[in-house]
């Protein structure tokens, strides 16, 4: 069997009056992560790890901020076709970390129903996703709520 493991990593800026999208969630706040897509830093990490741990390169590459079919699209999609493009190539996944680094919402109340929505998607077990969350004590632009960042560690397998 062959293993290989995958990171991620992402920030997003934090802008008032957007829709907040996180874990394919929409999370209530007054603030939302600026992007070309929907701007989910969570998916955008996960489809980074999973992408690198297959060696197919990452998210922009895949999906181009300069393609509009791409402007607003629902992160989910991507993260479905990102699963497509493994289990084409014979992957399964492991499990996945995950870390949130944020000021304000609190993270942890949300994080089953991310769990649940991201299995859906990935058809994967809702225990194989880690989602955890914290903040960065005020330091730096997470800390000023100027914006997101997420990390992700990935495991898949190949028969």
């Amino acid at each position: 069997m062959k293993i290989r493991t995958g990171f991620g990593y992402d920030v997003h800026q934090l802008q008032e009056g957007l829709p907040f999208w996180l874990g394919g969630i929409q999370v209530p706040h007054t603030h939302g992560a600026l992007g070309h897509s929907d701007a989910d830093v969570l998916i955008h990490v996960i489809c980074d790890a999973l992408l690198g741990a297959a060696n197919l390169r990452d998210i922009g590459f895949h999906f181009p901020d300069t393609d509009p079919q791409y402007k607003g699209i629902d992160s989910k999609r991507l993260l479905a076709e990102v699963m497509r493009l493994l289990r084409e190539r014979g992957y399964s996944i492991g499990n996945i970390d995950s870390t949130i680094c944020l000021e304000a919402p609190k993270v942890n109340p949300h994080i089953a129903q991310m769990q649940q929505v991201l299995a859906e998607v990935m058809q994967i077990p809702a225990e194989d996703i880690s989602i955890k969350a914290t903040t960065t004590e005020k330091l730096g632009f997470v800390g000023k709520r100027e914006g997101v960042a997420a990390y992700a560690s990935v495991l898949i397998m190949q028969p």
